[in-house]
């Protein structure tokens, strides 16, 4: 087995190097003076059963050729199978028409990603499950529940838990986590004016005097979170905090998060954290390299991965 990264995320790639005990591959991902992406792997994988572990997060694009043009260096290596693994799938929002004259582009991407040479793909929380059926490969997608789970059950003992879903979309999700740790569940009814705005219209669901945490996959501009805790505070609720699996955190988010009402916000690693998510006093990371080389490990001796969604 061979374990390759691009630039996305490479901490991330390093503790997963750790979890599995195999050293990251020697290879070169680098630019010319044009920009233009330039690969070369430095060891022999021929015959190789090798994963790519590159998130499509900002810069979106820069890291999605990285992710290619690394298939198609390893495909013309001789690779036996490759892997992408994806801990942040980049344009998965893009998964339907929203208006008339707008393109597909997670279709796009999984086209592009299929058409490089990838056999099987790995990914965390797709913002919309149906996305797996755009890879015409093997695909599995994991959840950052197990992980998030256990993190609240070590944090939060106090029994008067409510987890909240910030919006419609998001109650199947939601719903799964109240039921792994026996709460109640709430849904913050909300509507958007234009992309990237949100507006609070209702809680449903009785918030009063409990510990609300809200659940979602991702957080961009954190307008949504902050208007969330606000309402839920005013409903009645004895604090709020937010468990998300990807924070994307765009220009702003970290300082919006911050000087808010939120108890702390919690995400993962799947997209490496900026200097304002570290920096912030109420954003806590929590790593998923376990759960990621777990999957990893189980893909490559033909076990079932299944067993992790548990």
């Amino acid at each position: 087995m061979k374990l390759v990264t691009g630039n996305s995320n490479r901490a991330l790639a390093e503790a997963v190097a750790t979890y599995l005990e195999v050293p990251l591959t020697d290879c070169t991902v680098k630019r010319f003076n044009d920009k233009e992406i330039f690969v070369e792997i430095h060891e022999n994988v021929r015959g190789e059963d090798v994963f790519i572990l590159q998130s499509t997060s900002y810069p979106a694009n820069d890291n999605l050729m990285e992710l290619l043009i690394l298939s198609d260096a390893l495909r013309r290596s001789s690779a036996r199978r490759i892997t992408a693994v994806i801990p942040y799938f980049g344009y998965a929002r893009q998964d339907r028409k929203s208006a008339s004259r707008t393109p597909i582009s997670a279709k796009l991407v999984a086209n592009l990603i299929t058409e490089a040479g990838v056999n099987r793909v790995i990914t965390l929380d797709l913002h919309a499950a149906q996305i797996q059926g755009f890879f015409d490969i093997p695909t599995d997608n994991l959840y950052g529940a197990p992980v998030m789970v256990r993190d609240i059950q070590e944090r939060y003992t106090n029994g008067n838990l409510m987890i909240v879903s910030p919006d419609v979309g998001g109650v199947a999700r939601a719903r799964a986590t109240a039921q792994r740790i026996g709460a109640d569940l709430a849904i913050v009814d909300k509507r958007r004016p234009r992309a990237g705005v949100s507006e609070v219209m209702n809680i449903i669901g009785d918030v009063a005097g409990h510990s609300c945490i809200l659940i979602d996959d991702i957080v961009d501009s954190g307008g949504t979170l902050v208007n969330a805790a606000e309402a839920l505070l005013k409903a009645g609720a004895t604090e709020v905090a937010a468990y998300i699996t990807h924070g994307v955190l765009s220009e702003g988010a970290a300082e919006r998060i911050a000087a808010s009402k939120l108890k702390e916000l919690v995400i993962t690693d799947s997209i490496i954290a900026t200097d304002a998510a570290k920096s912030a006093k109420n954003i806590r990371i929590i790593s998923i390299a376990p759960l990621m080389g777990e999957a990893i490990a189980r893909t490559a001796s033909e076990q079932s991965v299944s067993s992790l969604l548990d």
